[in-house]
Protein backbone atom coordinates (compact mmCIF):
# COMPACT_ATOMS: atom_id res chain seq x y z
CA UNK A 1 0.00 0.00 0.00
CA UNK A 2 1.38 3.43 -0.90
CA UNK A 3 1.93 6.13 1.68
CA UNK A 4 -0.98 8.11 0.20
CA UNK A 5 -3.27 5.09 0.40
CA UNK A 6 -2.22 4.46 3.99
CA UNK A 7 -3.00 8.05 4.92
CA UNK A 8 -6.40 7.85 3.23
CA UNK A 9 -7.24 4.61 5.04
CA UNK A 10 -6.20 6.08 8.40
CA UNK A 11 -8.28 9.21 7.80
CA UNK A 12 -11.33 7.08 6.94
CA UNK A 13 -10.97 5.01 10.08
CA UNK A 14 -10.44 8.02 12.36
CA UNK A 15 -13.51 9.68 10.83
CA UNK A 16 -15.33 6.39 11.40
CA UNK A 17 -14.37 6.57 15.05
CA UNK A 18 -15.72 10.11 15.41
CA UNK A 19 -18.95 9.33 13.56
CA UNK A 20 -19.43 6.12 15.51
CA UNK A 21 -18.85 7.85 18.84
CA UNK A 22 -21.39 10.57 18.11
CA UNK A 23 -23.94 8.11 16.69
CA UNK A 24 -23.59 5.69 19.62
CA UNK A 25 -23.93 8.55 22.07
CA UNK A 26 -27.12 9.71 20.34
CA UNK A 27 -28.55 6.20 20.33
CA UNK A 28 -28.07 5.76 24.06
CA UNK A 29 -28.89 9.28 25.23
CA UNK A 30 -32.72 9.02 25.44
CA UNK A 31 -32.47 6.03 27.81
CA UNK A 32 -29.50 7.17 29.91
CA UNK A 33 -30.43 6.38 33.49
CA UNK A 34 -29.51 2.86 34.38
CA UNK A 35 -31.49 2.65 37.60
CA UNK A 36 -34.69 3.29 35.61
CA UNK A 37 -33.83 2.19 32.07
CA UNK A 38 -32.89 -1.39 32.83
CA UNK A 39 -32.23 -3.93 30.08
CA UNK A 40 -35.75 -5.22 30.56
CA UNK A 41 -37.35 -1.79 30.28
CA UNK A 42 -35.30 -0.87 27.19
CA UNK A 43 -36.42 -4.05 25.41
CA UNK A 44 -40.03 -3.52 26.47
CA UNK A 45 -39.86 -0.06 24.91
CA UNK A 46 -38.36 -1.46 21.72
CA UNK A 47 -41.11 -4.09 21.47
CA UNK A 48 -43.75 -1.44 22.13
CA UNK A 49 -42.41 0.67 19.27
CA UNK A 50 -41.81 -2.31 16.97
CA UNK A 51 -38.06 -1.61 16.98
CA UNK A 52 -36.64 -5.06 17.77
CA UNK A 53 -34.19 -5.96 16.35
CA UNK A 54 -32.74 -2.49 16.88
CA UNK A 55 -31.22 -1.32 13.60
CA UNK A 56 -31.57 2.48 13.78
CA UNK A 57 -31.85 5.31 16.28
CA UNK A 58 -34.53 4.88 18.94
CA UNK A 59 -38.06 5.58 17.75
CA UNK A 60 -40.09 8.32 19.47
CA UNK A 61 -42.56 7.19 22.14
CA UNK A 62 -46.14 6.53 21.02
CA UNK A 63 -48.71 9.11 22.20
CA UNK A 64 -50.10 8.69 25.70
CA UNK A 65 -47.47 6.12 26.66
CA UNK A 66 -46.70 5.83 30.37
CA UNK A 67 -43.91 4.02 32.15
CA UNK A 68 -41.28 4.89 29.54
CA UNK A 69 -40.06 8.39 30.41
CA UNK A 70 -37.16 9.27 28.11
CA UNK A 71 -34.58 11.92 28.96
CA UNK A 72 -35.76 15.49 28.32
CA UNK A 73 -33.49 15.79 25.24
CA UNK A 74 -35.20 12.90 23.48
CA UNK A 75 -36.95 15.08 20.88
CA UNK A 76 -33.65 15.80 19.13
CA UNK A 77 -32.14 12.35 19.65
CA UNK A 78 -34.74 9.96 18.21
CA UNK A 79 -35.36 8.59 14.76
CA UNK A 80 -36.63 11.16 12.26
CA UNK A 81 -35.84 14.17 14.50
CA UNK A 82 -32.04 14.25 14.48
CA UNK A 83 -30.37 17.23 12.80
CA UNK A 84 -26.79 17.15 14.02
CA UNK A 85 -25.80 15.83 17.42
CA UNK A 86 -27.21 16.84 20.79
CA UNK A 87 -24.75 18.36 23.25
CA UNK A 88 -23.38 15.75 25.63
CA UNK A 89 -20.38 15.41 27.93
CA UNK A 90 -19.33 12.19 26.16
CA UNK A 91 -18.56 14.30 23.09
CA UNK A 92 -17.47 17.43 24.99
CA UNK A 93 -14.57 15.60 26.63
CA UNK A 94 -13.49 14.06 23.33
CA UNK A 95 -13.32 17.54 21.82
CA UNK A 96 -11.53 18.86 24.90
CA UNK A 97 -8.94 16.06 24.65
CA UNK A 98 -8.37 16.89 21.00
CA UNK A 99 -7.88 20.56 21.87
CA UNK A 100 -5.44 19.56 24.61
CA UNK A 101 -3.32 17.52 22.19
CA UNK A 102 -3.38 20.25 19.54
CA UNK A 103 -2.31 22.83 22.13
CA UNK A 104 0.27 20.95 24.18
CA UNK A 105 1.18 17.88 22.13
CA UNK A 106 1.60 14.35 23.45
CA UNK A 107 3.72 15.43 26.41
CA UNK A 108 0.88 17.31 28.09
CA UNK A 109 0.71 17.21 31.89
CA UNK A 110 -2.20 16.48 34.19
CA UNK A 111 -2.01 20.11 35.33
CA UNK A 112 -2.56 21.19 31.71
CA UNK A 113 -5.63 18.96 31.54
CA UNK A 114 -7.00 20.92 34.49
CA UNK A 115 -6.16 24.24 32.86
CA UNK A 116 -8.02 23.19 29.72
CA UNK A 117 -11.11 22.38 31.78
CA UNK A 118 -11.03 25.74 33.54
CA UNK A 119 -10.55 27.67 30.29
CA UNK A 120 -12.94 25.83 27.99
CA UNK A 121 -15.49 23.81 29.98
CA UNK A 122 -18.39 25.35 31.96
CA UNK A 123 -18.58 24.09 35.53
CA UNK A 124 -22.30 23.31 35.26
CA UNK A 125 -21.59 20.92 32.39
CA UNK A 126 -19.45 18.72 34.63
CA UNK A 127 -20.78 15.88 36.77
CA UNK A 128 -19.71 13.47 39.54
CA UNK A 129 -15.91 13.01 39.60
CA UNK A 130 -15.29 15.74 37.04
CA UNK A 131 -17.29 18.25 39.05
CA UNK A 132 -15.41 17.32 42.22
CA UNK A 133 -12.07 17.74 40.42
CA UNK A 134 -13.15 21.04 38.86
CA UNK A 135 -14.20 22.37 42.28
CA UNK A 136 -10.89 21.25 43.75
CA UNK A 137 -9.00 23.04 40.97
CA UNK A 138 -10.88 26.27 41.64
CA UNK A 139 -10.08 25.92 45.34
CA UNK A 140 -6.37 25.74 44.55
CA UNK A 141 -5.68 22.01 44.82
CA UNK A 142 -3.34 20.31 42.33
CA UNK A 143 -3.26 16.77 40.99
CA UNK A 144 -3.38 14.15 42.40
CA UNK A 145 -5.31 15.81 45.25
CA UNK A 146 -7.89 17.02 42.73
CA UNK A 147 -8.91 13.38 42.27
CA UNK A 148 -8.89 12.28 45.89
CA UNK A 149 -10.16 15.17 48.00
CA UNK A 150 -13.90 14.98 48.76
CA UNK A 151 -14.53 12.87 45.65
CA UNK A 152 -16.60 9.71 46.19
CA UNK A 153 -16.78 9.09 42.42
CA UNK A 154 -13.14 8.19 41.75
CA UNK A 155 -13.98 4.80 40.22
CA UNK A 156 -16.96 5.88 38.15
CA UNK A 157 -17.05 5.99 34.35
CA UNK A 158 -16.01 9.62 33.76
CA UNK A 159 -12.35 9.02 32.86
CA UNK A 160 -13.30 6.19 30.50
CA UNK A 161 -15.49 8.52 28.43
CA UNK A 162 -12.50 10.84 27.94
CA UNK A 163 -10.19 8.15 26.53
CA UNK A 164 -11.11 7.64 22.86
CA UNK A 165 -9.07 10.50 21.44
CA UNK A 166 -5.90 8.94 22.85
CA UNK A 167 -6.69 5.71 21.04
CA UNK A 168 -7.42 7.46 17.74
CA UNK A 169 -4.15 9.38 17.89
CA UNK A 170 -2.09 6.26 18.76
CA UNK A 171 -3.37 3.79 16.15
CA UNK A 172 -1.99 0.32 16.76
CA UNK A 173 -0.13 1.44 19.93
CA UNK A 174 -2.36 0.51 22.88
CA UNK A 175 0.28 0.99 25.58
CA UNK A 176 1.08 4.49 24.35
CA UNK A 177 -2.64 5.35 24.26
CA UNK A 178 -3.09 4.01 27.79
CA UNK A 179 -0.24 6.16 29.11
CA UNK A 180 -1.91 9.29 27.73
CA UNK A 181 -5.31 8.29 29.11
CA UNK A 182 -3.83 7.67 32.54
CA UNK A 183 -2.29 11.13 32.60
CA UNK A 184 -5.70 12.63 31.78
CA UNK A 185 -7.59 10.40 34.21
CA UNK A 186 -5.32 11.32 37.14
CA UNK A 187 -7.04 14.70 37.39
CA UNK A 188 -10.28 13.13 38.62
CA UNK A 189 -10.03 9.35 39.01
CA UNK A 190 -8.05 6.64 40.79
CA UNK A 191 -8.07 2.84 40.89
CA UNK A 192 -10.56 1.19 38.58
CA UNK A 193 -11.71 4.57 37.30
CA UNK A 194 -8.22 5.17 35.90
CA UNK A 195 -7.75 1.56 34.78
CA UNK A 196 -11.00 1.73 32.82
CA UNK A 197 -9.78 4.81 30.97
CA UNK A 198 -6.46 3.12 30.16
CA UNK A 199 -8.26 0.00 28.97
CA UNK A 200 -10.64 2.00 26.76
CA UNK A 201 -7.85 4.03 25.15
CA UNK A 202 -5.88 0.85 24.49
CA UNK A 203 -9.00 -0.84 23.10
CA UNK A 204 -9.54 1.92 20.54
CA UNK A 205 -5.85 1.97 19.59
CA UNK A 206 -5.90 -1.82 19.14
CA UNK A 207 -9.02 -1.60 16.97
CA UNK A 208 -6.88 -0.22 14.14
CA UNK A 209 -4.76 -3.35 13.82
CA UNK A 210 -6.40 -6.26 15.66
CA UNK A 211 -7.83 -9.01 13.47
CA UNK A 212 -10.93 -9.47 15.63
CA UNK A 213 -12.78 -7.66 18.45
CA UNK A 214 -11.58 -10.37 20.85
CA UNK A 215 -7.95 -9.70 19.92
CA UNK A 216 -8.46 -5.98 20.58
CA UNK A 217 -10.06 -6.73 23.95
CA UNK A 218 -7.17 -9.01 24.92
CA UNK A 219 -4.54 -6.49 23.83
CA UNK A 220 -6.25 -3.78 25.88
CA UNK A 221 -6.24 -6.02 28.95
CA UNK A 222 -2.46 -6.09 28.70
CA UNK A 223 -2.11 -2.44 29.79
CA UNK A 224 -3.94 -2.69 33.13
CA UNK A 225 -3.28 -4.77 36.27
CA UNK A 226 -4.51 -8.33 35.78
CA UNK A 227 -6.04 -8.40 39.25
CA UNK A 228 -8.05 -5.15 39.09
CA UNK A 229 -11.83 -5.39 38.98
CA UNK A 230 -12.05 -3.92 35.48
CA UNK A 231 -9.77 -6.63 34.13
CA UNK A 232 -11.62 -9.37 36.00
CA UNK A 233 -14.99 -8.19 34.67
CA UNK A 234 -13.73 -7.97 31.09
CA UNK A 235 -12.13 -11.43 31.28
CA UNK A 236 -15.33 -12.86 32.72
CA UNK A 237 -17.39 -11.58 29.81
CA UNK A 238 -14.83 -12.88 27.34
CA UNK A 239 -14.87 -16.32 28.99
CA UNK A 240 -18.66 -16.55 28.92
CA UNK A 241 -18.70 -15.46 25.29
CA UNK A 242 -16.11 -18.10 24.45
CA UNK A 243 -18.23 -20.69 26.31
CA UNK A 244 -21.06 -19.80 23.90
CA UNK A 245 -23.49 -18.45 26.45
CA UNK A 246 -26.02 -16.08 24.96
CA UNK A 247 -25.61 -12.32 25.26
CA UNK A 248 -28.51 -12.24 27.74
CA UNK A 249 -27.03 -15.05 29.86
CA UNK A 250 -23.65 -13.37 29.94
CA UNK A 251 -25.07 -10.05 31.12
CA UNK A 252 -27.28 -11.81 33.68
CA UNK A 253 -24.18 -13.46 35.18
CA UNK A 254 -22.06 -10.30 35.22
CA UNK A 255 -24.93 -8.24 36.63
CA UNK A 256 -25.11 -10.54 39.64
CA UNK A 257 -21.34 -10.42 40.12
CA UNK A 258 -21.16 -6.60 40.02
CA UNK A 259 -24.35 -5.94 41.98
CA UNK A 260 -24.11 -2.97 44.31
CA UNK A 261 -21.56 -0.96 42.36
CA UNK A 262 -24.17 1.32 40.77
CA UNK A 263 -25.02 2.09 37.16
CA UNK A 264 -22.28 4.73 36.64
CA UNK A 265 -19.42 2.70 38.11
CA UNK A 266 -16.66 1.85 35.63
CA UNK A 267 -16.59 -1.91 36.31
CA UNK A 268 -20.14 -3.00 35.30
CA UNK A 269 -20.08 -0.58 32.37
CA UNK A 270 -16.81 -2.06 31.09
CA UNK A 271 -18.53 -5.46 31.22
CA UNK A 272 -21.58 -4.27 29.26
CA UNK A 273 -19.31 -2.62 26.71
CA UNK A 274 -17.19 -5.76 26.31
CA UNK A 275 -20.31 -7.86 25.75
CA UNK A 276 -21.50 -5.45 23.06
CA UNK A 277 -18.16 -5.63 21.23
CA UNK A 278 -17.79 -9.41 21.39
CA UNK A 279 -21.39 -10.36 20.61
CA UNK A 280 -21.56 -7.58 18.01
CA UNK A 281 -18.85 -9.56 16.19
CA UNK A 282 -17.58 -6.69 14.07
CA UNK A 283 -20.95 -5.53 12.75
CA UNK A 284 -21.41 -1.79 13.31
CA UNK A 285 -25.17 -1.80 13.88
CA UNK A 286 -25.26 -4.94 16.02
CA UNK A 287 -22.39 -3.64 18.19
CA UNK A 288 -24.18 -0.36 18.91
CA UNK A 289 -27.55 -2.03 19.43
CA UNK A 290 -26.36 -4.69 21.87
CA UNK A 291 -24.26 -2.23 23.84
CA UNK A 292 -27.11 0.23 24.36
CA UNK A 293 -29.62 -2.55 25.04
CA UNK A 294 -27.22 -3.66 27.79
CA UNK A 295 -28.34 -0.69 29.89
CA UNK A 296 -26.42 1.16 32.64
CA UNK A 297 -24.68 4.31 31.27
CA UNK A 298 -26.15 3.82 27.80
CA UNK A 299 -24.94 6.96 26.07
CA UNK A 300 -21.36 6.57 27.32
CA UNK A 301 -21.19 2.87 26.46
CA UNK A 302 -22.86 3.48 23.12
CA UNK A 303 -20.32 6.19 22.33
CA UNK A 304 -17.31 3.99 23.08
CA UNK A 305 -18.81 1.01 21.23
CA UNK A 306 -19.54 3.24 18.24
CA UNK A 307 -16.00 4.58 18.31
CA UNK A 308 -14.56 1.06 18.33
CA UNK A 309 -16.90 -0.22 15.61
CA UNK A 310 -16.38 2.91 13.51
CA UNK A 311 -12.60 2.50 13.60
CA UNK A 312 -13.01 -1.13 12.60
CA UNK A 313 -15.19 -0.46 9.55
CA UNK A 314 -14.16 3.11 8.66
CA UNK A 315 -16.50 5.95 7.83
CA UNK A 316 -17.26 4.40 4.45
CA UNK A 317 -18.56 1.27 6.19
CA UNK A 318 -21.00 3.03 8.55
CA UNK A 319 -24.58 2.67 7.27
CA UNK A 320 -26.09 5.93 6.06
CA UNK A 321 -28.98 5.70 8.54
CA UNK A 322 -26.48 6.29 11.36
CA UNK A 323 -24.24 8.79 9.59
CA UNK A 324 -26.53 11.07 7.57
CA UNK A 325 -28.75 12.46 10.38
CA UNK A 326 -25.63 13.80 12.13
CA UNK A 327 -25.21 16.29 9.27
CA UNK A 328 -21.48 16.48 9.97
CA UNK A 329 -22.20 18.70 12.98
CA UNK A 330 -21.75 18.51 16.75
CA UNK A 331 -23.18 20.67 19.49
CA UNK A 332 -20.71 21.24 22.31
CA UNK A 333 -20.35 23.15 25.57
CA UNK A 334 -16.58 23.39 24.98
CA UNK A 335 -15.86 27.07 24.29
CA UNK A 336 -15.07 27.64 20.62
CA UNK A 337 -16.37 24.30 19.35
CA UNK A 338 -20.16 24.50 19.28
CA UNK A 339 -21.33 23.67 15.76
CA UNK A 340 -17.98 22.15 14.79
CA UNK A 341 -17.80 19.89 11.76
CA UNK A 342 -17.18 16.25 12.61
CA UNK A 343 -15.07 15.92 9.47
CA UNK A 344 -12.83 18.80 10.60
CA UNK A 345 -12.38 17.32 14.08
CA UNK A 346 -11.47 14.01 12.45
CA UNK A 347 -8.97 15.70 10.11
CA UNK A 348 -7.20 17.32 13.08
CA UNK A 349 -7.19 13.96 14.87
CA UNK A 350 -5.69 12.22 11.83
CA UNK A 351 -2.96 14.86 11.63
CA UNK A 352 -2.07 14.17 15.27
CA UNK A 353 -2.10 10.41 14.65
CA UNK A 354 0.46 10.94 11.91
CA UNK A 355 2.96 12.39 14.38
CA UNK A 356 2.12 10.43 17.53
CA UNK A 357 5.67 9.09 17.60
CA UNK A 358 6.53 12.06 19.78
CA UNK A 359 4.45 10.42 22.50
CA UNK A 360 6.18 8.02 24.90
CA UNK A 361 7.00 4.83 23.01
CA UNK A 362 5.49 1.39 23.45
CA UNK A 363 8.64 0.16 25.13
CA UNK A 364 9.25 3.23 27.29
CA UNK A 365 7.85 1.55 30.39
CA UNK A 366 5.66 4.56 31.23
CA UNK A 367 2.63 2.42 31.95
CA UNK A 368 4.37 -0.55 33.55
CA UNK A 369 6.39 1.74 35.83
CA UNK A 370 3.23 3.41 37.11
CA UNK A 371 1.10 0.29 37.51
CA UNK A 372 2.27 -3.04 38.80
CA UNK A 373 0.85 -5.76 36.50
CA UNK A 374 -0.14 -7.81 39.52
CA UNK A 375 -1.81 -5.00 41.46
CA UNK A 376 -5.30 -5.57 42.79
CA UNK A 377 -8.12 -3.03 42.83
Amino acid sequence: MTQTAQGTALADRVLGGWLGRVAGNMLGKPVERGDYWTRERIDRYLRLTDALPLTDYLPPPPPDTTGFELRPEWRSCVRGRIHGSCRDDDVDYTILGLDLLRTHGFRFTTEQVGEAWLHRLPYRQTFTAERAAYRNLVNGLRPPLTATYDNPYQEWIGALIRADVYGWTCPGAPRRAAALARRDAALSHTGNGAYAAMWAAALIAAAFTAATPREAVDRALGVIPAGCRVARAVRRVAALHEARLSWEETLDAVEQETAGLGWIHAVPNAAVLTAGLLYGDGDFTRTLALTVRGGLDTDSNGATAGSFAGVRCGAAGIPARWRDPLEDTVRSAVFGYDGARISELAAWTTELAGRSGEAPGEASGEVSDEVSPGADG
